[in-house]
């Protein structure tokens, strides 16, 4: 009997697979990160290397959703008052690197013979960089909340936003039939900006409400197919009246920063933006034509040098004019010198509206991949100068500076022990970070003041994304002690430098949290029934010095009692239980020191 026809890309589904498994912890182990391992899985096994795969365009397409959801994510992790707070990053630095790289590459590419329209089109097309390269190196150094992370990101967001202004500049550029009517230009304005209304509002009133009723079921996947309906509706709306969809999304991920369901969604969403993210990588890999590169290597050569000398310079100068210190401005300096995804859109454009032909866009895109390839090697020249310059003991903190971060807690269960632990903690200042998984709870804190997510504490991916990662302390206020192990265990795995305060419901769970070792624990009903019974005493007119060495005796024989539980069970140590403090004596261990 023969077999049947395998389903539609499953061979092209294990090339994909093991090519990355192979290519990604090489590229790690020598240090280059691992979007140049994807880069050069995808030029080994493409239509231009090995032809284990065809044409890379066609997976590009769907790949390019991984953009949409990285810029959904990273919204996530915006609020809209942060993001009005990089304006200056944003629409300052950011459009005035645009425009000098832009301009110096467009005199760059008129010399080197280029027409005047197609010298436009590379010449700003070469000067936006990579917000899903960028990111990725970013997110894998642990720095894209850094001072110099943030300016990249202000960056970015603004290339991602010129998308917009040169791909109309393309369709004015082209040869076409007649001038747009100023009725036309007003018709699109009113779409855009209605489209973007639509969004907003539906953001802001609408996604909050779904979720906490979605919630209330208890089923993931459930939640999951809305997270992921969320980001590449928002990203639809946006593309089908001619914005980016990652903008789209990035501006749904903002409007969401503020929901309780902000950590859940980017666990969510976090497996499928690394696929897709991967896959994104591997097309752009197997778009590399290595005999177009070889043939004509000295332009590609000069064109990779220009781009990234030029794009360099220009952004260490702006960095260092607008108040960033000289090893920031010289982080963001190699970080944002490579071309980015958004130019091969404006490529694409340019030749199917005859600004460029194909030689010439291939040659461009060559130029845009192997800057993306060079990239981390000039971020791991930047750190081993960093090294050298620290292992000499010079300090130089135009090349290296520290920060101390100020101390963050997550709380994981907000009733109300956790409610009475974050007030306490707040009124120092510190910053928390709280979760829960009950909506009725959450809805109550917001009533009450209090930013508190939804999140499930057994799952890795949640801890990571509400700040346990980054958290000094994590303050486990929850009741169910089995939910309670599992996060304990989790923590201990997966950031062991962490410390772990607990709430013991009772006497069993107390002893269990010992035996896990966490740093402090405490029984709720112990401290409250001390409080109780001295005010009792006070009551019935015992006097305070007595009270005193009362609570200090009945608390040693709990300890004591507690050790001989830990070896011999829960019913042991009953001989710590009843027993009269004898008056006017402190107990052994406690008597004046003896003068010297």
């Amino acid at each position: 009997m023969a077999a049947e026809a395998a389903p539609p890309f499953f061979a092209e589904s294990i090339v994909f697979l093991a090519a990355t498994v192979v290519a990604v912890p090489l590229a790690k182990r020598l240090g280059l990160g691992s979007v140049v391992g994807y880069l050069a899985a995808g030029a080994a096994i493409g239509p231009h290397g090995l032809q284990l795969l065809g044409s890379g365009e066609d997976v590009l397409h769907v790949a390019e959703l991984g953009v949409v959801l990285l810029l959904f994510v990273i919204g996530l992790e915006l609020d809209p008052q942060k993001l009005w707070r990089m304006k200056r990053d944003i629409f300052g630095l950011g459009t005035a690197q645009v425009l000098l790289t832009g301009t110096c590459l467009y005199a760059a590419a008129r010399l080197a013979g280029l027409q005047h329209a197609t010298a436009l089109v590379a010449g700003f097309g070469l000067a936006l960089s990579s917000t899903a390269f960028a990111l990725q190196i970013l997110q894998e150094r642990g720095q894209l909340s850094s001072p110099y992370g943030q300016r990249a990101f202000g960056i970015l967001l603004l290339q991602d936003i010129a998308i917009v202004p040169l791909l109309a500049l393309v369709a004015i550029l082209a040869p076409g039939p007649g001038p747009t009517t100023f009725a036309n230009i007003l018709s699109e304005i009113s779409i855009v900006l209605a489209a973007v209304a639509g969004v907003i509002l539906t953001g802001r009133y609408l996604i909050s409400p779904i979720f906490l009723f979605l919630a209330a079921s208890r089923a993931r996947e459930v939640m999951l197919t809305a997270a992921l309906l969320v980001a590449l509706g928002s990203a639809g709306i946006m593309h089908a009246v001619g914005l980016s969809m990652a903008l789209g999304a990035f501006l749904a991920g903002v409007l969401l920063a503020e929901s309780s369901f902000r950590h859940t969604l980017e666990a969510d969403i976090e497996p499928f933006r690394s696929l897709l993210m991967g896959l994104f990588f591997v097309a752009v890999g197997m778009s590399l034509d290595f005999s177009l590169v070889v043939e004509n290597w000295m332009i590609v050569a000069a064109g990779v040098g220009t781009v990234m000398i030029l794009k360099g310079g220009f952004l260490w100068a702006l960095s260092r004019g607008t108040g960033s210190p000289n090893s920031d401005a010289l982080r963001i300096a190699v970080t944002l010198p490579q071309g980015g995804e958004f130019a091969f859109v404006l490529f694409t454009a340019a030749v199917s509206n005859s600004l460029l032909d194909y030689q010439t866009a291939n040659l461009l895109n060559a130029i845009v991949i192997i800057t993306m390839l060079l990239t981390p090697v000039a971020c791991i020249g930047l750190d081993t100068l960093a090294a050298r310059v620290k292992a000499r003991g010079v300090e130089n903190p135009s090349i290296e500076t520290f920060e101390e971060a100020a101390p963050t807690v997550l709380v994981i269960g907000f009733g109300r022990f956790g409610m009475v632990v974050a007030q306490i903690l707040t009124s120092e200042g510190l910053e928390i970070t709280a979760i829960d998984n009950r909506p009725d709870r959450i809805a109550y804190a917001r009533k009450m003041g209090y930013q508190v997510y939804y999140g499930d504490a057994t799952r890795a991916d949640v801890l990571s994304a509400a700040g346990a990662g980054k958290a000094a302390l994590v303050a486990m206020c929850i009741e169910n002690y089995k939910v309670m192990g599992k996060a304990i265990d989790l923590i201990r795995e997966g950031f062991p430098e962490t410390l772990i305060f607990c709430r013991a419901t009772d006497r069993a769970h107390m002893l269990d949290l010992t035996k896990r070792g966490v740093d402090f624990q405490v029984r709720e009903t112990f401290e409250s029934s001390v409080v109780f019974g001295r005010a009792a005493l006070e009551a019935l007119g015992t006097p305070l010095d007595r009270i005193d060495q009362i609570e200090e005796d009945v608390r040693h024989r709990d300890e004591e009692r507690l050790a001989v539980q830990l070896s011999e069970g829960i019913y042991a140590g009953k001989d710590q239980l009843h027993r009269v403090t004898p008056r006017g004596q402190r107990r052994k261990g406690k008597q004046d020191a003896p003068a010297e």
